[in-house]
């Protein structure tokens, strides 16, 4: 009775010319769809709509304001902000600056709103104008004001003024970032050259929310030209020199340029946009898929050196190869399908694509790569002996060292998980980019020398309409920024009582005595009454106070912090808040940001994918058991598929010791690939076990001569295609390409020692 791979290989031959058409059809169709892909450029693409600190964000930004911004600083070679060309190329770039496309406020020295009294009147006007008409006087008193405005100084100018920032707030409609991102950016860049054309000695640095976004979109279309092509050239070279065959070389590619294609198409129907994650599809696709074609070329050369004709070399390649491809690719589909729990889409869209890659690569590798063999010549050189000699003399040494191998293997398991613990959990968003990206260059210029670019802001609540004029809760407030700036984390906080603080000096003769808060409510009232009747249209308080005043907007600058200093940072404010604090609406803890956020996520995604891997790994066993229909087996396969990620995050709690939000995917990203070199020596010792009726430590050696020159390809193709994914210019993808590429050595090694070994001390003892 003929068996289902026997029946697929006659059929293929049989109808190859329609098996070919057919496929090469649908992969038109399903590439089609790659028309409807489009790159984002907005980092909440990151947050799924239900995350928690994502909705707290955006009820705080529909309070109040969005403070999405492009922040320029200006570093004068002179090393002195205070100077005539410095001070006039400040008012060039704030007049440039409102023609941003989509601006809405322009912050900086020349237009920061100073209030003085002049008699019973209340002054309210640009700090300076007109920078030519500035007397060495004028400049003077424009640098005390500056260096002693708690507003200013370290948001806008540092304490040595030696530089200066101009922030520009951005209200893009939402209607398609993908191009109103980089008009902002492409039209601040104009600007900053303009202005370092008239004032040579002038370098303008730009950082900001608007230009991280951009900064997503260029990371996704950098790495999608430059990491693929590099792919491929690898790929192309490592397969003609493993597999010595240029036709099966090209055919693989062939293969796998097909899986890429519909894979992303498809993805483009179902509506994914490309991130920086998901941009590293095609590169992982192109990886993986190819173990398929390595198995079936390998096998097909094989048989063709032993004399077999080219049609009954492609029925015997189905033969020994349907069972384990499939199942090796189906386990790594369960693997990134179970990427779909992380709370990050861009990580569920990466592993969709790689998933809908995996399984086009298995039907194309079982139907249209034996057609395509069927009719292309293949040159073959006769061999004699069936086995593979150096394969067979290191199974022979497994075997013969079994015993001592098993318990260095255990020891070295024992050693690197002790050093699990070493890694802590931390994602500092603004170094998912490397020094190669000039966001990246321009935030650390700026945190360095002018101020933080991780915020966290407050929504602090009086719980009444019109209470921020109560004494009492401005007096809360106070405090609690008093608090904040004493912190060492703290670079700068922005505080509506630092504006009513002044104008109750101003409207008392600009007396020293009375900067401080007003006693009483009405005062208040009429201060910030009168203060914005007097500001210009762009630089209302509408950013720091709601609709109906019962609420205030704080905003702490901090220094560059890992997740976890973050999350305690925030912890103690609100600890501070509950129990220093009387007036102020404590119902949730107020704080929020884009920082918040990037520093919970890592977490939140490593329990989300804690589940996933827990259920991905469940259905591979159950899968394995069933496939090899033995309990035994299937128990003893687990070992070899959970020890390398064990050791890969052993490894780099000794290395690196951080953990962010790409490397909390690995486990179960990696769980499906790592299946696969189990499954395909597990196939050959069962085949030699069953079939042949070899011992377990003959079956052991019959495996590695069979199929360990084959698992040996494939992992050195693995590693050299994520170790590629490693040279992106986004942290994420390359940390994740590297720890894949550890993990995937580990299976290696852990498939050639620590199986084997396994096997035969569970299985020996029937041929003792």
């Amino acid at each position: 009775m003929k068996t289902i791979e026997n029946k697929l290989g006659e059929w293929i031959v049989k109808f190859r010319w329609i098996v070919i058409s057919l496929t090469l059809i649908l992969v038109a169709l399903a590439a089609s769809g790659g028309k409807y892909l489009s790159f984002t450029n907005n980092y909440r693409v990151f947050f799924s709509a239900e995350n928690p600190e994502l909705l707290a964000f955006e009820a705080l930004e529909k309070k109040y304001s969005k403070n999405d911004n492009v922040l320029f600083v200006l570093e004068p070679k002179s090393g002195d902000v205070f100077t005539p060309d410095v001070l006039a190329a400040i008012e060039e770039l704030t007049e440039k600056s409102w023609q941003i496309p989509y601006s809405s406020r322009v912050d900086s020295l020349s237009n920061f709103q100073f209030t003085e009294a002049e008699e019973d009147d209340l002054i309210v006007r640009d700090l300076f104008e007109d920078v030519n008409n500035l007397s060495t006087k004028d400049i003077a008193k424009i640098k005390e004001v500056s260096m002693n405005e708690p507003l200013l100084l370290k948001r806008l100018i540092p304490e040595k003024a030696h530089v200066t920032g101009i922030n520009v707030t951005i209200l893009l409609p939402g209607k398609d970032e993908s191009k109103e991102t980089p008009e902002v950016v492409s039209f601040s860049r104009k600007i900053a050259a303009e202005i370092h054309q008239a004032h040579p000695d002038i370098e303008v640095h730009i950082s900001g929310m608007i230009m991280m976004n951009n900064a997503f979109g260029e990371a996704s279309r950098g790495d999608m030209a430059k990491l693929v092509p590099i792919s491929f050239g690898v790929m192309l070279l490592m397969l003609i020199i493993l597999t010595k065959s240029l036709t099966g070389t090209m055919l693989t590619m062939l293969v796998i340029i097909c899986s890429i294609l519909a894979a992303m198409g498809i993805g483009g129907y179902i509506g994914y946009p490309i991130s920086p994650p998901s941009a590293s599809a095609p590169t992982m696709i192109l990886t993986i898929a190819i173990a398929n074609s390595v198995h079936i070329i390998v096998t097909f050369l094989h048989s063709l050196q032993h004399g077999n004709t080219k049609v009954d070399a492609i029925k015997e390649t189905i033969r020994l190869n349907l069972q384990p491809v499939f199942l090796a690719s189906l386990t790594t589909c369960l693997g990134f399908l179970s990427m779909n729990f992380s709370d990050a889409p861009p990580f569920q869209h990466l592993g969709n694509f790689v998933a809908i890659g995996v399984a086009v690569a298995f039907i194309l590798s079982m139907t249209f790569l034996p057609a395509m063999m069927s009719l292309l010549p293949f040159r073959t050189k006769p061999i004699q002996n069936d086995d593979d000699p150096l394969m067979t003399r290191f199974g022979k040494l497994i075997v013969n060292k079994r015993k001592p191998l098993l318990w260095i293997m255990i020891n070295i398991t024992v050693f690197l998980i002790a050093f699990l613990p070493q890694n802590e959990l931390n994602d500092i968003f603004v170094n998912y980019f490397d020094e190669t990206v000039k966001y990246r260059v321009d935030s650390d210029f700026t945190v360095e020398n002018l101020t933080g670019v991780y915020n966290i802001e407050y929504s602090l609540s009086s719980g009444e309409s019109g209470g921020i004029n109560d004494p009492g809760f401005l007096k809360d407030v106070e405090a609690f920024s008093t608090w904040y700036r004493q912190q060492p984390e703290t670079m700068h906080v922005v505080t509506l009582t630092d504006i009513i603080t002044r104008l109750n000096k101003n409207m008392h003769g600009d007396n020293m005595d009375f900067y401080k808060l007003p006693e009483e409510r009405e005062l208040s009232a009429q201060y910030l009454l009168l203060y914005e009747m007097s500001l210009p249209y762009g630089l209302d308080l509408n950013n720091q106070i709601d609709v109906d005043k019962s609420s205030i907007r704080l905003i702490s600058s901090l220094q560059t912090l890992s997740s976890n200093e973050l999350i305690a940072l925030n912890n103690r404010a609100f600890d501070w808040l509950k129990e220093n604090t009387s007036h102020i609406d404590l119902s949730a803890n107020p704080g929020s940001g884009t920082a918040l956020m990037f520093a919970n996520i890592g977490k939140r995604n490593i329990k989300s994918m804690l589940i996933g891997t827990t259920l991905a790994l469940f259905m591979i066993s159950i899968i394995l058991i069933f496939a090899f229909k033995s309990l035994k087996i299937g128990l003893i396969s687990l070992l070899p598929n959970l020890v390398p990620a064990a050791l890969g995050f052993g490894l780099w709690g000794l290395i690196v010791g951080e953990v962010g939000l790409s490397l909390s995917i690995v486990t179960g990203m990696t769980l499906g690939i790592v299946v696969d070199d189990t499954v395909h020596f597990l196939s050959k010792y069962l085949r030699a076990r069953r079939e042949q009726g070899l011992s377990p430590r003959n079956a052991v050696i019959y495996a590695f001569s069979t199929v360990g020159r084959a698992l040996v390809v494939t992992s050195i193709v693995l590693i050299a295609g994520f170790l590629v994914l490693s040279l992106s210019s986004f942290e994420l993808n390359s940390g994740m390409g590297l720890l894949t590429a550890i993990v995937i050595a580990f299976a290696l090694i852990a498939d050639f020692l620590l199986l084997p070994t396994l096997l035969m001390k569970f299985e020996e003892k029937k041929y003792a």
